[in-house]
């Protein structure tokens, strides 16, 4: 059918020293170097590593669509 779509989820997980928002917006930026066609971002899950009490790092578990594109196209028999 003309106009369908099928997207493709993948899970990623940004970190940064800064903030929760910082860390799925590096996810996203890294992602965007290999994956094409980006479509939606959906924060799954945040947390953070803790180090002698203090908070080093917050960390954003992303799970990212993106249009899927078939590798090579098959032959009809």
């Amino acid at each position: 059918m003309a106009g369908d779509s099928i997207y493709r989820i993948t899970e990623i997980v940004g970190t940064s020293k800064v903030s929760w928002e910082d860390a799925a917006k590096n996810a996203i930026k890294a992602a965007s170097k290999t994956l094409r066609d980006l479509r939606v971002a959906e924060i799954v899950k945040l947390d953070m590593v803790i180090e002698n009490g203090k908070v080093t790092a917050y960390r954003a578990r992303v799970n990212l669509s993106f249009k899927y594109e078939a590798s090579s196209k098959k032959s009809d028999k």
